[in-house]
């Protein structure tokens, strides 16, 4: 039995190399997203309010419920939470 090695868990988990993109981009905004929002110290109602998001998005975001949200969404809130986004491209290995 041969065993594949991955470059990340998303490359493990995704069927495509875009797929596997798309999750790694979607993890690093929400886990930022995650930092700050948990930094701000409010009730989940209070950082909703502040997000532009219903207290149950809040809730799905802040437990990392990733499959939840798009990469759209997730720039958008990482917007509504004064984040500034750099984007970096550069070559595969």
């Amino acid at each position: 039995m041969s065993e594949e090695v991955y470059g990340s868990v998303w490359d493990a988990l995704a069927d495509t190399e875009q797929e596997a993109a798309n999750l790694k981009a979607r993890s690093a905004l929400l886990f930022e997203i995650r930092k700050v929002v948990l930094r701000w110290g409010l009730s989940q109602d209070e950082a909703a309010k502040r997000l532009g998001l219903t207290r149950p998005r809040t809730n799905d975001l802040l437990r990392g419920k990733l499959a939840k949200f798009s990469l759209d969404a997730l720039v958008n809130i990482a917007a509504a939470a004064r984040l500034e986004i750099e984007i970096r491209v550069k070559d595969a290995a």
